[in-house]
């Protein structure tokens, strides 16, 4: 589900441990019930995805053994 960032009642924001300063990051909010809201951290204001809770720990448990190719 795609929605507006700003939509989401008082999220609180958090980036990944393993964020660079470079500004390549996602940003990701807890507490929600419907989801896992996930957005670009250089666009703030822009859209957020909800991804179900089961996709999200596919995604994370993926990336951290190392399923996905570098840049």
């Amino acid at each position: 589900m795609i929605i507006s960032a700003s939509s989401l009642p008082n999220p609180a924001w958090r980036k990944s441990s393993y964020s660079n300063d470079n500004g390549d990051c996602v940003e990701v909010a807890d507490g929600y019930p419907a989801g896992i809201p996930v957005r670009d951290s250089k666009d703030p204001d822009g859209p957020a995805l909800v991804f179900d809770r089961a996709a999200w720990q596919a995604f994370t448990t993926a990336a951290a053994n190392g399923e996905f190719p570098t840049a």
